[in-house]
């Protein structure tokens, strides 16, 4: 191992920054016979991230035509770039990956939220109309939507072997509005989300935050411990909570005879949105009248969403009604912050799932070892939360920006974050 251009390329980072977390990793390789240093390794890999590069393939040719540059700002004497079996080999099992997940969860929790960073995920609607009903009490809103976690899991389809149906899958936490995935762990195979969802929650601290799934996640235990941590929970019911999914739709139809009658306690928030050639009306009702008859650990109030969707060009109208429950109480969460954090998990499909599949070719690459794709998708976040912390709105708009500008790509991974 050459230690001269090790520590070459150690005073070029500034402490706090991606490649100073990056240099705390411990290489898992046998020293004899290493010809590349891990730190510079994970730094050009993240920096040919940045720049445009999704597959080790695509990695090795984009560093490789800029060797001399690298080698000079970085400090390298590598007389060629590395192989991309040398980076595979590497991702797979040079580096633990709990302590690559370890490292990428702080960098990302030592980045904040600037005041001027871009909050909005490509896709937003074109106009909004909001009308809100209140039929009894005073709405006191508390909850910020800047601070909704929401959980989701995804699996790396470049892992599944040819003629079976498996490979990696990731569940990830993610703040919603912010384009950060705050930790990620691998579902085992004989496992599935919900018992992996208890080790995910551990990875962070939700004092005073929502966490919200879908209704695979609605579990008595998960939502124990989100609030025993000191946060709330959001879940949608389907029907994998049959009776509890009938009791609330039977609260919900029945008052409708009444027309919501002065006895029960029932608030609503409606909104319109148009955009993407449909015009879709959403409508929240809570309720609180349950929390002493469903048995179900800390609940606060439980809704109904009634979704109808106008397609502009033909007029079909498709209609939809989902219930949910909340750990919220009616006086930090009414129904308009209700159907605001509904709306806000979705974030993570298009700030997360959506532009690591698309714009970063997740599903695409192909990948033998779970652990090397694991890997490759850590880098994806922090790619998409570098992005996002630098102001772009368009995560593919900036990577090209960034390889056209690659001294800005580095100051991004070598200086500390403003």
């Amino acid at each position: 191992m050459d230690y001269k251009a090790e520590a070459s390329f150690q005073e070029r980072v500034e402490p706090k920054s991606l490649a100073a977390f990056f240099a705390t990793i411990i290489d898992k390789r046998k020293r004899r016979g290493v010809r590349y240093q891990l730190a510079p390794l994970l730094t050009l890999i993240m920096l040919a991230k940045l720049c445009g590069a999704d597959k080790p393939v695509e990695i090795t040719d984009w560093v490789s035509e800029r060797r001399e540059r690298f080698c000079q700002d970085l400090g390298l004497s590598w007389k060629r770039m590395p192989h991309h079996s040398t980076y595979r080999r590497v991702l797979a099992s040079g580096l633990k990956i709990e302590e690559l997940e370890k490292q990428a969860r702080a960098f990302i929790a030592s980045l904040g939220v600037k005041e001027d960073e871009m909050k909005e995920v490509e896709g937003k609607n074109d106009e909004v109309e909001v009308v809100c009903e209140k039929v009894k009490g005073v709405e006191i809103e508390q909850v910020k939507i800047d601070d909704v976690r929401a959980i989701d899991g995804k699996t790396l389809r470049g892992t599944i072997p040819s003629g079976e149906t498996q490979g990696a899958h990731l569940l990830s936490i993610y703040q919603a509005n912010h384009c950060a995935t705050l930790a990620q762990c691998a579902v085992a195979n004989k496992e599935n989300e919900i018992s992996a969802a208890p080790r995910l929650i551990e990875q962070v601290d939700v004092r005073g935050k929502t966490v919200t799934g879908d209704a695979m996640l609605a579990q008595k235990t998960l939502s124990r411990q989100i609030v025993e941590a000191g946060g709330d929970y959001l879940w949608t019911i389907k029907d994998n909570h049959p009776t509890l999914r009938a009791e609330i739709e039977m609260h919900f139809t029945a008052p409708r005879l009444l027309a919501f009658a002065e006895t029960s306690d029932f608030r609503a928030h409606k909104t319109f949105d148009k955009g993407h050639g449909r015009i879709e009306e959403r409508t929240l009702t809570a309720s609180a009248d349950l929390n002493d008859y469903l048995d179900w650990p800390y609940l606060g109030q439980v809704f109904e969403i009634k979704r109808e969707t106008i397609i502009c060009k033909t007029g079909q109208i498709r209609s939809e009604t989902v219930y949910g429950i909340t750990s919220h109480s009616v006086e930090k969460a009414g129904a308009k912050t209700l159907l605001e954090i509904n709306r806000a998990h979705w974030g993570i499909e298009n700030g997360s799932h959506y532009r690591r599949d698309v714009t970063f070719g997740e599903d695409r690459c192909r990948m033998k070892s779970k652990t090397g794709a694991q890997a490759l998708a850590v880098f994806n976040n922090l790619a998409i939360r570098l992005i996002c912390h630098a102001g772009w709105a368009n995560t593919a708009q900036a990577r090209r920006h960034y390889d056209a500008n690659i001294g800005k790509a580095l100051r991004l991974i070598l200086g500390a974050p403003s």
